[in-house]
């Protein structure tokens, strides 16, 4: 469908103004119809407004295709493809496969808002994903070190916690963001959206050291905030808890038992 075939008039009547309608150009490369319009304002729906429709956009689509970090131009290094988020579920399924998860500490209700308190972190050298699934050996750089940032924000998180402030937290550990979302949350599942600045890979599955998950009703989101600003801890809103069921950028992983028990 051209872009001339869409009558704006009918898509601003749905709500979508002129830079989220120029953003899903950008993220289709094709102007949308009034079907795929509708799917996304879905979509947008499901995750409960956290953000403008045309923010919570800028959030679903990655286009970063190299990493500075991880490749300097030798004849050793070679660009390796972001993988799409449909793709993420064949690499999750892998790194799932030989991790043990044993019980959640504790079983949080659903609808409560998740965070990844630390910075956003695009490195994955050093990681399961990056060892088995990109046969990537050495780690081309070292990572630098974290414990001070570890004691800190496990000392802020856990007077949040003793505080009633938040109900539970964890680290990003062995299989990055997304195992890790699964051994904090299990049998509950999770909906969470990406930020598009880093690579989508990097994002679910490295391990940098410094990052922890946070689960909290949506009555103390305000207050939370705030503490985080106060205590200057850098904080990303991740999504919500799921009944059982993953979702990533509003793609469907499935049910979490695939993750907990994959085939071989």
């Amino acid at each position: 469908m051209s872009e001339q075939a869409v009558d704006f008039e009918q898509v601003e009547a749905m709500g979508v103004s002129r830079p989220a309608y120029d953003e899903v150009l950008d993220i289709l490369g094709h102007a949308p119809s009034i079907d795929e319009l509708s799917t996304l304002l879905a979509m947008w729906e499901s995750n409960g407004k956290q953000q403008s429709l045309y923010g919570w956009l800028r959030g679903q689509h990655h286009v970063v295709e190299r990493n500075d970090y991880l490749y300097d131009g030798s004849a050793d290094h070679r660009a390796i493809r972001e993988p799409k988020v449909k793709e993420c579920l064949d690499i999750a399924l892998q790194l799932c496969r030989d991790i043990r998860f044993g019980d959640a500490p504790c079983c949080l209700a659903t609808g409560m808002l998740l965070y990844m308190v630390g910075n956003v972190s695009s490195e994955f050298a050093d990681s399961e994903y990056a060892r088995r699934c990109l046969h990537l050996v050495e780690q081309p750089m070292a990572a630098g070190g974290h414990d001070d940032d570890c004691q800190y924000i496990e000392m802020i998180l856990a007077a949040l916690e003793s505080g009633a402030m938040l109900d539970a937290q964890a680290p990003v550990a062995r299989g990055g963001l997304f195992c890790s979302l699964l051994r904090f949350l299990q049998p509950q599942g999770f909906d969470i959206l990406a930020p598009r600045e880093v690579r989508l890979d990097a994002f679910l599955f490295g391990e940098e050291a410094g990052r922890y998950l946070v689960a909290l009703p949506e009555s103390r989101d305000d207050d939370f905030l705030l503490k985080m600003d106060e205590a200057r801890l850098n904080c990303c809103f991740l999504g919500r808890i799921t009944k059982n069921r993953i979702l990533v950028d509003g793609f469907d992983f499935g049910p979490v038992g695939h993750y907990l028990h994959p085939r071989k």
